[in-house]
């Protein structure tokens, strides 16, 4: 087992060129700025103006590199043969290159500053897809060398950390999109633009049904996809508070219904396949004056008593040589809906408004991963939700997330929800 990761990580590890620590230090001793979804909405509301792009650059700008320095720290808190881990050591220098890059930028002063540094930020962001495979790929590798315990717990701390440069990068990108749109200037034509109903990434009032409605399609066909295209799929069942809606990022509640689904339907074709017909889904919406909960329902048999205590976990769970090769077929990922189907068409993000991600990745929907659980759970906790699985062997499983109503919460940066 040690030697196994050793001559993977030896024979191919990039060598880490000397770096003083200082300037490391330096931004490693100041603490990140959460931010929430009501201030996301703020900067980017109907007073955007060029006094407010520049202040968010600023932040973005700002932030950047003192999130990213926290991460390399715990990078290199890491034992030798586990950071000298050919994927793990690609991922510290794509860090390392954008914490040099980003403290290097002076303070944006102009609207030109601003549209310089986007494309510092595009590029990094483009640059940094590959980053999800590589920790999946390195933390597999190296399970027989941390306590997986400890592994799960840098997985968390770095994704998390890592949705966090992306939300306020991309927001920015989006925000800046929308500046210098034509419609957004007052003498513009009255055209009525497809995006209006954004704040940059952010979507005001995201619906609950229609997200549910939306995912619940693209997983079904992503089941036929996956299994034949005249395979059957259970039908999906929505009830509860219908019409509530909340704050969110599309793109993260879809990643999470969708994964929820593509399990339940995945169950239940496979625990029902010789029944004359399969079992529905259910999923219950209900709101509370603070939260909106999901539950998702499915008689597909259960997750096995075996690997229930490893179905949040990075670092552990079954067949990791199988995921393994999967990963090395996956070479971007961006962690979103999107990318999991043919083509660039989105059924729910703004019709000619991709983000960054959407059209830069893809992967086949049959790939098992073994990480779309423990990843949701990242996405839902970042906005201080939770997800919680309840399994009963033998008949199904109830799946509830727990998201914020108000949009009030600020991120959670750290496991400890500092």
């Amino acid at each position: 087992m040690y030697s196994t990761c050793r001559s993977r990580s030896f024979q191919s590890s990039a060598v880490h060129q000397w770096r003083s620590s200082v300037v490391l230090d330096s931004y490693v001793e100041k603490p990140a700025r959460p931010i929430s979804l009501r201030q996301l909405i703020f900067f980017g509301g109907r007073n955007l103006d060029e006094r407010r792009i520049i202040d968010f650059a600023n932040y973005v700008r700002s932030e950047l590199p003192v999130r990213i320095a926290h991460r390399i720290r715990d990078m290199q808190k890491l034992p030798y043969v586990v950071v000298t881990n050919r994927h793990l050591s690609e991922v510290y220098e794509l860090y390392y290159s954008a914490f040099d890059a980003f403290r290097k930028i002076p303070e944006i002063k102009t609207v030109e500053d601003n549209d310089n540094f986007c494309q510092v930020v595009k590029r990094t962001l483009k640059e940094h897809l590959t980053v999800i495979p590589s920790l999946a790929m390195g933390v597999l590798e190296c399970r027989d060398l941390v306590p997986p315990e400890e592994l799960d717990k840098f997985m968390n701390r770095i994704l998390r950390s890592r949705i966090s440069r992306r939300v306020i990068a991309e927001q920015h990108l989006a925000l800046t999109d929308t500046f210098n749109s034509p419609f957004h200037f007052p003498d513009s034509s009255p055209h009525h633009h497809t995006g209006a109903d954004f704040v940059g990434e952010v979507f005001p009032r995201c619906n609950a049904r229609e997200v549910v409605e939306t995912v619940g399609k693209h997983a079904q066909d992503l089941a036929r996809e996956a299994n034949g295209p005249d395979s059957r799929v259970p039908e999906i069942q929505i009830e509860g508070h219908l019409d509530t809606t909340f704050p969110y990022i599309l793109s993260h509640i879809e990643y999470i219904i969708g994964e929820l689904l593509r399990n339940s339907i995945q169950a239940t074709v496979d625990r029902h396949s010789s029944a004359a017909e399969l079992p529905p889904i259910k999923i219950l919406i209900c709101h509370a004056p603070q939260h909106v909960i999901f539950r998702v329902s499915d008689r597909g048999g259960g997750v096995p008593a075996d690997e229930l205590a490893d179905l949040w976990s990075f670092a552990k769970g079954p067949r990791p040589q199988a995921r393994l090769q999967n990963f090395s077929q996956v070479p971007k990922m961006a962690a979103t809906l999107q990318e999991l189907q043919k083509t660039s068409h989105t059924h729910s993000r703004r019709e000619g408004q991709d983000s960054s991600l959407s059209t830069l990745t893809s992967r086949p929907p049959h790939l098992r991963l073994g990480m779309g659980l423990p990843m949701s759970r990242v996405y839902a906790e970042y906005w201080a939700g939770s997800l919680e699985l309840h399994s009963l062997e033998g008949y199904g499983t109830d799946v509830f997330l727990q998201i914020s109503k108000l949009g009030n919460k600020s991120e959670q940066l750290n496991l400890d929800g500092v």
